[in-house]
């Protein structure tokens, strides 16, 4: 997967909203105005950052060696994940709708009924 099916299939999800610059290089994907992508643009190997529950941070480093775990934005986990030939793109699909579900289900009740029910 390359920066522009990253970004189209970003878009392709219901309540995601266009991207906006974070600095020069990286991109950040919001849904329902929260942020549940940001990735860059020059990075090589393309990297993505989402928002992982504690559970599947462990997932995530034990199946792919080249996850950095973060802990910041607003005090959330968040995992920096070098796309290698070692995922993927259902793979990379996988953990993009996880960390769009991340993001929603701490959305508030109303806000977060409104994008279940749109789905």
């Amino acid at each position: 997967m390359n920066v522009e099916e990253l970004y189209e299939y970003c878009l392709s999800i219901k309540g995601a909203e266009d991207c906006m610059p974070f600095g020069e290089d990286t991109v950040v994907m919001k849904v329902c105005g929260k942020v549940f992508i940001l990735f860059g643009l020059e990075t090589e190997p393309l990297m993505m950052m989402v928002k992982c529950s504690p559970e599947n941070v462990v997932i995530l480093r034990e199946q792919y060696n080249c996850v950095q775990p973060a802990y910041h934005m607003n005090k959330t986990h968040w995992n920096s994940i070098y796309m290698t030939g070692e995922m993927s793109d259902e793979e990379i699909k996988h953990w993009i709708k996880h960390s769009v579900e991340e993001v929603v289900k701490k959305l508030p009740k109303k806000i977060r009924q409104v994008y279940y029910d749109s789905i």
